[in-house]
């Protein structure tokens, strides 16, 4: 015995002991440390909670909401337009070079996004849903230049992206249509795409195949007079009818901008039109009133 009556090897034991329990406590304490951040991403909330998905809501300018496409989406829009420009290689999001800002981006705003909701949602953008997300690109920069680069990043996103190859068009998650300062001669060219064209009142009568050009756009004044006050003239809403009943017949959806967006008895009106012809997509900014107004109508 050594003395005080502790033996060496024991004091040799009690010090093992001892490092092991304190091992044991950091490794404890560290395991810990790493679990936290994973059991958070575990229990963090989804971006966005999903409304009921709403076949003819367009969230024109979607980019300038709070929350774009969270925001549009939150009110079951199933349409959804972002203005692009090609930038030092990046496809950035603005209404104007002016606003554009570096990181703000076609794909981080909507492809990445778009993508998570699809995977996590059995490949569809709302739950249980058989449709596709129109995503409109309208180009602002050059077209030629700005449609490659839109073309190159919608290959990276293949899996949710409709498609047209040699004849056959398959209908994905999402589906990109080409608006603004469209190279029409190039899509027409590709046997292979991501992405369809947005025609013009003009093209109604084009033969341009919908597996081309699935959306006619044109601006409401340059084809209507009436802005929604007092009722609507026979004869212009006979040319709205007729008007939609041509481009269905030639499998191309419709869609009008610059239709009157103030809240009011005018806006009211002219939805309701709008939503009798069987106008595809009504162009709005107020997402929650269009949200109200389509639910109200039993869409």
């Amino acid at each position: 015995m050594c003395p005080g009556g502790e033996s060496p090897a024991s004091k040799e034991y009690s010090v093992f002991v001892k490092s092991t329990l304190a091992a044991v406590a950091v490794l404890a304490s560290l395991a810990g440390t790493a679990a936290a951040p994973a059991q958070a991403e575990a229990t963090k909330p989804a971006p966005v909670v999903v409304g009921q998905p709403l076949a003819q809501a367009h969230a024109h300018n979607d980019y300038e909401h709070d929350r774009p496409l969270f925001d549009a989406l939150e009110q079951g829009f199933t349409s959804v337009e972002a203005d692009v420009w090609l930038v030092d290689g990046e496809l950035l999001v603005g209404h104007d070079l002016a606003d554009v800002q570096a990181g703000v981006t076609l794909e981080s705003l909507y492809l990445d996004p778009l993508q998570d909701l699809a995977r996590g949602q059995g490949n569809s953008v709302y739950p249980k849903w058989d449709g596709s997300l129109q995503l409109l690109i309208d180009i602002k920069s050059d077209g030629e230049a700005t449609y490659a680069a839109i073309e190159k990043e919608l290959a990276e996103y293949r899996d949710i992206m409709s498609r047209y190859s040699h004849g056959t068009t398959k209908t994905g998650p999402v589906t990109a249509v080409i608006s603004g300062n469209r190279p029409l001669a190039t899509m027409q060219a590709q046997e292979k795409r991501f992405s369809f064209y947005d025609g013009r009142s003009a093209d109604l009568t084009s033969g341009i195949p919908a597996s081309l050009m699935p959306l006619v756009s044109d601006n409401w004044t340059k084809l209507f007079t009436w802005q929604g006050v007092g009722p609507m003239p026979e004869a212009e809403r006979a040319k709205l009818r007729a008007y939609v009943a041509e481009a269905h017949a030639n499998g191309y959806r419709v869609r009008f901008w610059a239709t009157p967006d103030m809240p009011g008895t005018a806006r009211e009106a002219v939805w309701n039109e709008l939503f009798d012809a069987g106008v595809d997509h009504i162009n709005t900014d107020d997402l929650a009133a269009l949200q109200q107004f389509l639910t109200a109508r039993g869409a």
